[in-house]
Formats: structure tokens, C-alpha cells, sequence
């Protein structure tokens, strides 16, 4: 249930969920103004996400020792200063070089967040609790990715950073109003942190998430061309249907808290995955018609954002003394099946296949992840 306290933490997730996959609708119009194919326009979603992965760790270990609150409020700074930067890229090398920056607190904001949550929630409600801070992140794609996308479409993409831009002051100013100031999470020192995520349960549960989750990128990362060349939807309807599958993830976000607090994680996690499989090779059979191809947009967007809280739950408690690192390796993880995702489902478009293609293999990618569930359950039950 969302508070007070939370509602800094949602706009966090609000701004970040913003710039994070409002790139993916507006993948034609970056090509066309920086004059590239759409395949390189895609190499911007992974520098985003290059920049998660190096800047959760790094970030998360200088911040230990501070106030979380002060803490976020520095991540935001980042933030903010980098999305306007993108805003104002004058080609296609800076603004990669932007995207990269722009995405190194990313994952440092939810790992802080993540154990802020926790630590603010009542006793049985955790899961619920880091659902309500990443349902800023379903938002976006419910309300914000696709308003920003229509804009960014009829004006420019650069107006889109813009706003996002915007919104990163907002949560600067909701998380000095409304975050409690709470003293520093007691943390081992980085040397037990990262002799944790040396582990095979600690890798198990990162190579889950980020093949696995990139199952769903590989779809995600092509939906406007998706939409456009295969199931024949105008350019201007892209806007519109990534309202359908942001209503998805608003859904998914809160059955994955649901299921996550109501069953072992891992088989919450595991149901959900293989749910994914299904739907993704769907999507590759059954996109040839309008009606098809919404109902499968909506089902993504339910699955993408409800196998996210199990999969972090399992980090949380396979992490117990570095939960606020694990929280940020997740995000890294996450961020790197976001790349992972753009990059292989981009490989059949290279060699002229259709925009259906990158489903199938998404398909294959969460398979293998539903995979290392099974063995992480097996490993959990002689334990």
C-alpha cells in the first residue's frame, strides 16, 4: 500500500521507468534525426543500461556510510543533470555517452530504495512495500512512457529527455519533503559484500534475472516497429499502445507482490517465467492481427513487471547482511537483460527477418531463465 513515506520513493521510480523504456517507442524518430538504422538506435538502450551495470555497485559502495535520504537525493542530482544532457546531445556519440551517465545511479536509487522500503514496511508487507516503490515504474508505462512518447513523436525526441528532466527535479523536491531521514543500513564492509556475490546462489539468481528478464526486452526494445510492421498499426498508434502495456505492468506489479508474499518467491518466480515463455512464443505465432497483438502487448506488460519482486525477494534474502547491495546487483542484472535483450533480439532484424522475430528469441531467453529457477529450487530444497 502506498504512503507518504513511499510516494518519494514511486517518483523516483516514476522519472527513472520514464527514461528508461520511453527510448524503446521513440527508436524510429532518434534513428531518423541522428540519421542511423533502427539497429543502431537500439545500441542507446544498451549504453543506458551499460551505465546501470557499472553504477550500481560502485555507487552503492560509496553510499553506505550516508543517510539514505541524502544518499537519493545525490542519486537523483546525477539524475537529473544527465537526462537534460541527453535532451541537448548534438549526435549520436554523445548521446550514448549521455545514456551511459544518465544510467549509473539508476540502479544504486532501487537498491536504497529497495532496503528503505523494507525497512519502512509492517511486518509481512515487505514485498507489497517494494511494489508500491516500483509501481512508479508501472506508471510510466502506463501514463508517462506513452505521453512522453506521443510527444517526443509529433515534436522531438529531445523535448521527451526534456520532461524527464523535469521529473527528476520533482522527486528531488518530494524526496526532501517526504522521505524520512533515516541513519545509515548497517552493511558489512565491501569486501563481504562482494565475497557474497561471488557465490553460486548469488550468480544463480543474477544469471536468472538477466537472461531470463531479457526474454522480455527482446520484445520490449522493438515494440514500435513491432507494432507498426507486423501487426499494421500506424506510427501514431504506438503512443496509445504503450498505454495498454503500461496498464499491463500496473497489474503485474501488484500480482508479483501478491504472489511474492503468499509463496516461496522461487515459485512464484518460477511460474511466472515459464508464463513468459508462453507468451512470448505467442507473440512470434499470433501478431499477424490487431486484436492478437493487443491482448499479447497487455500480457507482456503484466509479466514483465510481476516475475521483478519475486526474483528481488530471493536476492534479499539470499543476500541477508548485503541486502542493499544485492538490491542494486539486481537492478544491474535487470539492466543487463535490458541490454542483453536490445542486443540479441536485435540480431534476426540484422539479417532481414520480421519485427516478430525478437519474440522468439526472448522466448529462448526466458526458457533458459525459467531453467535456473528449477535449479535454484533444487539447490534451496537440500539446503
Amino acid at each position: 500500500m502506498m504512503t507518504k513515506n513511499l510516494l518519494p520513493l514511486a517518483l523516483g521510480g516514476l522519472a527513472i521507468g520514464t527514461t528508461e523504456f520511453v527510448i524503446m517507442g521513440l527508436l524510429p524518430d532518434v534513428a531518423q534525426s541522428l540519421s542511423i538504422s533502427i539497429p543502431e538506435a537500439g545500441h542507446l538502450i544498451s549504453s543506458y543500461a551499460f551505465g546501470v551495470v557499472v553504477g550500481a555497485p560502485l555507487l552503492v559502495a560509496f553510499s553506505v556510510k550516508h543517510p539514505p535520504k541524502k544518499t537519493l537525493i545525490a542519486l537523483m542530482i546525477i539524475f537529473t543533470i544527465f537526462n537534460a544532457l541527453s535532451a541537448l546531445s548534438p549526435n549520436y556519440y554523445t548521446l550514448m555517452v549521455a545514456r551511459f551517465l544518465a544510467g549509473l545511479p539508476h540502479g544504486a536509487f532501487f537498491g536504497v530504495g529497495t532496503v528503505v522500503a523494507v525497512n519502512l514496511a509492517k511486518p509481512g508487507k515487505q514485498a507489497q512495500a517494494i511494489a508500491a516503490m516500483f509501481s512508479g515504474l508501472a506508471l510510466a508505462n502506463l501514463a508517462m512512457v506513452p505521453l512522453v512518447t506521443f510527444i517526443g513523436h509529433h515534436f522531438s525526441w529531445r523535448v521527451a529527455f526534456g520532461i524527464v528532466a523535469f521529473l527528476g527535479l520533482i522527486t528531488l523536491f518530494s524526496l526532501k519533503l517526504w522521505l524520512p531521514n533515516i541513519p545509515p543500513v548497517a552493511t558489512p564492509s565491501l569486501k563481504d559484500d562482494l565475497a557474497f556475490f561471488k557465490t553460486k546462489k548469488a550468480l544463480n539468481i543474477i544469471a536468472i534475472t538477466a537472461i531470463g528478464f531479457g526474454g522480455l526486452f527482446a520484445w520490449f526494445s522493438y515494440i514500435a516497429p513491432y507494432l507498426t510492421h507486423i501487426a499494421g498499426f500506424s506510427e501514431n498508434s504506438v503512443s496509445y499502445i504503450m498505454i495498454l502495456a503500461g496498464a499491463g505492468m500496473v497489474v503485474g506489479n501488484y500480482l508479483g507482490g501478491f504472489m511474492a508474499d503468499r509463496m516461496k518467491p522461487v515459485l512464484a518466480a518460477g511460474i511466472l517465467m515459464i508464463s513468459m515463455v508462453l507468451i512470448l512464443v505467442a507473440v512470434f505465432l499470433f501478431s499477424d492481427t490487431k486484436t492478437s497483438a493487443l491482448i499479447l502487448t497487455f500480457g507482456c506488460g503484466v509479466l514483465s513487471m510481476a516475475v521483478g519482486t519475486p526474483i528481488n525477494i530471493m536476492m534479499l534474502k539470499a543476500a541477508k547482511d548485503s541486502q542493499m547491495m544485492g538490491a542494486a546487483f539486481m537492478q544491474a542484472s535487470f539492466n543487463v537483460a535490458n541490454s542483453l535483450g536490445a542486443f540479441f533480439g536485435g540480431i534476426p532484424l540484422v539479417y532481414g527477418l520480421g519485427y516478430n522475430y525478437p519474440s522468439l528469441v526472448g522466448a529462448f531467453m526466458a526458457f533458459i531463465g525459467f531453467i535456473l529457477i528449477l535449479i535454484h529450487y533444487q539447490k534451496s530444497k537440500v539446503e
